[in-house]
């Protein structure tokens, strides 16, 4: 029986990551913000938000069990294929994993990001970080082959999981309850040379298949809105809006006694979502007096969890000549390769020169 996933020899989960101590904390920050001109008061401040866990991303202990959880679908579907982490900001580092698989024996490498949606600093930036690891690895003579798994959330597995939280959460606070779908801000210059669809286009046809499951199951409408958090910029250059904290206060002064706060913009509980969203977000609801509650994020859940093994399967199946019809669900799929000029890096002062890219057109 063929391997699911030949030819290639590993899945690498590429993450943002995140610091595993007190005193990775700020090492981890200039990491994460180095050459975007982030003032250092906001490094400050988010300095606080994961001292607060003791100075540990959750998002560590999440990608462990989301690669636990892929490899034993994998192995299920007869796949001896390894997963591991390779981390932009901390370790380990995206290099430092290739490197290792290299010694292992793998050469040809299957790559499934950490973001479901596709944007610059969620999907063309990792193919950065990755060209950059693989010439680098190249220059002492390692040769690396890649294919990225399609961005996914269109898949079935994380359209139901998301619908599932969420009609969960809003029968938790009852028929006033407004939904409010949360996501990371990014630059409005970002989500412009996103896609196409754009950024906020791609989260707008999950609010929709959501919002209209909804209403079919609870016989009636439940009014909802996009907005954002964790914007990590200077003051003068424009990102996403509104923030989720601005738009609980807007709710208040319309009239709405209770919010549903969705963060279908993240797969897993990463720090956005137990401080922005479970502390910020919360006090802030709880100041206004608005009843408030925090939707359950995808994490490992089954269907979720075979959705990214099918997409794998599909990447491996082109590899291989061969054809895998995507999973049927209310959303069509992304292409498997980036189109030319898909999410193109923001030209900014503080940006840095272009960098080789893996897995797609350009």
């Amino acid at each position: 029986m063929t391997d699911p996933l030949a030819p290639f020899d590993a899945v690498l989960y590429v993450t943002y990551g995140g610091p595993d101590g007190p005193e990775a904390v700020l090492p981890f920050m200039r990491n994460a913000t180095a050459g975007r001109g982030v003032p250092d008061e906001r490094l400050i401040e988010v300095a606080g938000h994961y001292r607060r866990f003791g100075g540990v991303s959750p998002i560590n202990e999440r990608n462990a069990e989301l690669r636990d959880a892929l490899a034993a679908e994998l192995a299920d579907r007869g796949s001896r294929t390894p997963v591991v982490i390779g981390n932009r900001n901390w370790h380990p580092f995206i290099k430092d994993t290739l490197e290792k698989l290299a010694a292992e024996g793998a050469s040809r490498i299957l790559v499934l990001l950490a973001s479901a949606y596709a944007s610059y600093s969620g999907c063309r930036q990792y193919r950065e970080d990755l060209g950059v690891a693989a010439a680098a690895l190249a220059e002492a003579g390692i040769e690396l082959t890649f294919a990225k798994a399609r961005p996914y959330y269109t898949t079935p597995g994380f359209l139901d999981a998301a619908t599932d939280a969420t009609e969960a959460a809003v029968q938790d606070l009852g028929e006033d309850a407004h939904i409010a779908f949360v996501t990371h801000s990014i630059l409005t210059s970002m989500n412009t040379n996103s896609g196409p669809p754009t950024y906020v286009e791609q989260h707008l046809e999950v609010c929709e298949v959501i919002a209209a499951r909804l209403t079919e199951r609870l016989g009636r409408e439940v009014p909802w809105d996009l907005v954002y958090c964790s914007r990590s910029g200077p003051e003068h250059v424009p990102w996403l809006e509104p923030d989720i904290n601005d738009h609980l206060a807007e709710l208040k002064e319309q009239g709405v006694r209770s919010v549903v706060a969705v963060p279908m913009g993240f797969t897993s509980d990463h720090m956005e979502v137990v401080f922005d969203l479970d502390v910020e977000a919360a006090e802030t609801a709880a100041d206004l007096g608005l009843a408030y509650r925090r939707a359950a994020t995808v994490g490992t859940d089954e269907r979720f969890v075979a959705s990214l093994a099918h997409v794998l399967s599909e990447t491996a199946a082109q590899a291989r000549g061969e054809v895998l019809d995507p999973e049927a669900g209310d959303l069509g799929p992304w292409p498997a390769r980036c189109r030319p000029g898909c999410c193109a890096a923001v030209i900014h002062p503080h940006a840095p020169a272009p960098r080789p890219t893996v897995c797609g057109a350009d």
